[in-house]
């Protein structure tokens, strides 16, 4: 059986799943309104609020995240991995955290310090996407081919089994 995840890990989870795509959907209007200013015209006003919704979104994201390591390192100790999948399991959870905790970092310094890291956040922005392609997948794999219940530690809440 998988190690369960607590209420609020599984919350976290969900909530930052929910928001990613809003960092994708809003993030082209922040070079719109960028090259708009810089060409000493006035930024389309939807674009404008999405810029502002990218900005508190991702903001948000960072700490969410942060605040998701924090209740993971404070949790039980983890297992040793048992096997080259379970690595590569662990190591891409680790890596996410430093992905997108890094994104948003970049993203508020890009915002309000120096615009000159804005190339590496767009970059970020492709390193975390094929990251949530390679975790569908691997999650698509334990589901449809294993069926080895693994989702069901994000899927179901703490002390529910399947007769419930």
């Amino acid at each position: 059986m998988q190690r369960a995840y607590s209420l609020i890990q599984i919350a976290l989870h969900w909530i930052i799943v929910a928001m990613i795509p809003v960092q994708y959907l809003t993030g082209g209007s922040v070079e719109r309104t960028h090259h708009a200013a810089h060409m000493g015209m006035e930024p389309d006003p939807w674009d404008m609020l999405q810029h502002l919704v990218h900005n508190y979104c991702g903001i948000a994201i960072g700490f969410l995240m942060g605040l998701r390591l924090l209740v993971r390192l404070r949790g039980a100790p983890e297992e040793t991995p048992k096997s080259l999948a379970s690595l590569a399991a662990r190591a891409l959870h680790l890596a996410f955290y430093a992905a997108i905790i890094g994104q948003a970092s970049l993203g508020f310094i890009a915002s309000y310090l120096t615009f000159s890291v804005a190339p590496l956040h767009v970059a970020g922005s492709w390193v975390i996407l094929g990251m949530v392609a390679l975790h569908l997948a691997a999650a698509a794999w334990h589901t449809l081919v294993l069926r080895d219940g693994t989702l069901d530690c994000m899927t179901r809440l703490p002390g529910k089994t399947t007769a419930e």
